[in-house]
């Protein structure tokens, strides 16, 4: 051993272990050799949970106007223009009253024989903008602003009479509006999974002897149903440039030929799997639906790529197809002339 290893080795050991905090150091000594600490961006990218107590919520607003807009191009297609719909999703307006937002609790709830909309059982405004935030819309989760999300929750609330249409919410005035929430006081909290002293939620006593060893299959889902919104692998969504399911990277070509994207992996990637099969209907008409009506007609093919850029309704039935403004006009000729081809 040298002196400067002999003498040095334990000040510069110390240093190292002052710049990690307690818990990664903890984490490498438990586990030496696995992983490492997280990077403060990594752990950025990752803490934007937002609590009821609106710890997490980023500074920022939205008014209910620009929430409108933003909900007719990229959620009514979902949920309906009024957040009505269950053609796809269980409605998530509806359902409340005047009397539920001055007493705290919606009072249908407590009927049987009632259908629960999003708005009837929300205890927390934090747990509408949360998830709002993290998860849409459902073919580009996280994609929204901050701004954007505000708007969009804002028009929701509006849409339930919690807050009036020219209303602008923001992170200093969430809690007033929390103090609105029809069912603001609905949520049980006497029980472990929300405080740690409560009473558990289960009353058996623990067991591990006698197991069966076989398992009985108790229900399943009728064969009609198997199926009825097409191939459900297909429409995971991307999240994230490290996400299992994002497509590889495409390699590069030599320089005298033309790369063409894969109509089949454009359409996965482009989130057009989420509301289209390819045999079968989803949200939207399947491919080869598209592909039938339209054979014959030379002049479909342009004025279908206008309207996978432009957005359309009526053809199809009630529900919209949003404006796709981000597609460039050669993504969007190459999914209209694959999807015409599928027959």
């Amino acid at each position: 051993m040298s002196r400067f290893t002999r003498h040095w080795a334990p000040v510069v050991t110390g240093v190292t272990l002052a710049l990690v905090s307690p818990a990664q150091a903890g984490a490498q000594s438990k586990y030496p050799g696995v992983g490492r600490p997280a990077t403060p961006a990594e752990i950025r990218a990752w803490d934007i949970d937002v609590r009821p107590d609106f710890k997490g919520l980023p500074a920022g607003s939205g008014s209910v106007e620009k929430g409108q807009g933003i909900w007719e191009a990229k959620c009514a297609s979902c949920h309906g223009v009024f957040g009505e719909s269950n053609e796809v999703f269980t409605p998530l307006i509806g359902g409340t009253n005047a009397a539920d937002i001055k007493a705290g609790r919606v009072k249908s709830l407590t009927s049987p024989d009632t259908a629960r909309t999003t708005m009837m059982k929300l205890s927390s405004v934090s747990t509408l903008w949360d998830y709002v935030n993290r998860a849409m819309p459902w073919n580009a989760p996280k994609s929204l602003s901050t701004e954007e999300v505000y708007s969009v929750v804002a028009y929701m609330l509006n849409l339930a009479d919690i807050v009036p249409a020219d209303f602008v919410l923001s992170n200093g005035n969430i809690g007033d509006v929390q103090k609105r929430l029809p069912n603001r006081d609905g949520m049980a909290r006497d029980h472990g999974l929300w405080e740690i002293r409560g009473k558990p939620d289960v009353a058996n006593i623990a067991c591990m002897k006698d197991c069966p060893t076989e398992a009985r299959i108790a229900s399943t889902l009728p064969e009609y149903a198997r199926d009825t919104h097409g191939d459900l692998a297909l429409q995971n969504r991307t999240v994230g440039a490290g996400s299992a399911v994002a497509p590889a990277p495409v390699k590069a070509a030599p320089a005298v030929a033309t790369v063409r994207a894969d109509p089949a992996e454009l359409a996965k990637r482009k989130g057009c799997l989420a509301c289209h099969g390819v045999d079968r209907k989803i949200v939207g008409p399947a491919f080869r639906e598209v592909a039938v009506r339209y054979k014959g007609r030379p002049e479909a093919a342009a004025q279908l790529v206008q309207k996978v850029k432009k957005g359309s309704s009526g053809a199809w039935g009630p529900i919209p197809m949003p404006p796709h403004p981000d597609l460039g006009e050669e993504d969007a000729a190459t999914l209209v002339r694959w999807a015409l081809g599928i027959i």
